[in-house]
């Protein structure tokens, strides 16, 4: 316990960061996800294809990579933001991918008749899309989307070695101090579990309300 009791305010600067990293990144791979997904389907070629390679490069980029790309990269065209932002960035842009195509795959469950009423009535496809698919697909998709979330949560590891301030990163001040390396993870595994464990209620809640009965 003294790894913990005497480091709280360190353990407690972490595990904000992760939890700060995590609910923007969601959000952003929240919007992108939702975004690709209707390009992904849209009547328009290009919008099409857009959301295609949107998926395929981001899904098929290895992550670590991601972020020097972000991170390093971007600084290079004038785009100079706090290493948080870019972070958030790489984040949510790279889970995106995966809520798409989570999305993508609940918008094949919707009946296509029912897109076809919708645009007898007039409807556009924006509105067809937003009013009638999106959301009966979104209920479809809470388990894997909540999946995505938390592996999302996981993944802000990577921002701790781009000088973001996150949980796992707290081990090397630790080390550093002389603490037993085993204990120090052992509450960094806790801190992780109690955000995992979290989201996963929150979908548990969400797919009880909201979720297609089976």
């Amino acid at each position: 316990m003294d790894v913990l009791t005497q480091n709280f305010s360190l353990y407690g600067d972490g595990f904000l960061g992760t939890v700060e990293l995590t609910v923007y990144a969601s959000v952003l791979a929240l919007v992108l996800g939702f975004l690709m997904a209707s390009f992904r389907v849209a009547p328009v070629g290009s919008f099409r294809v857009f959301g295609t390679v949107w998926v395929a490069i981001l899904r098929n980029t290895p992550l670590t990579l991601l972020f020097f790309a972000v991170l390093l990269g971007l600084p290079r065209f004038g785009l100079v933001l706090p290493f948080k932002v870019f972070a958030v960035l790489a984040l949510g842009c790279y889970t995106s991918a995966f809520i798409c195509e989570a999305l993508r795959s609940g918008i094949n469950t919707v009946p296509k008749g029912q897109g076809e009423a919708a645009r007898s009535l007039g409807m556009t496809f924006g509105q067809t899309l937003s009013t009638v698919v999106l959301p009966q697909a979104f209920r479809s998709v809470i388990p894997p989307i909540g999946s995505t979330i938390i592996a999302l949560a996981k993944n802000s590891a990577i921002a701790g070695a781009f000088s973001v301030t996150e949980l796992l990163g707290t081990y090397k001040t630790l080390n550093e101090l002389g603490y037993s390396i085993i204990w120090t993870f052992v509450w960094i595994a806790v801190g992780y579990l109690i955000i995992t464990l979290t989201i996963s209620a929150l979908f548990n809640v969400l797919e009880k309300r909201y979720g297609v009965a089976r």
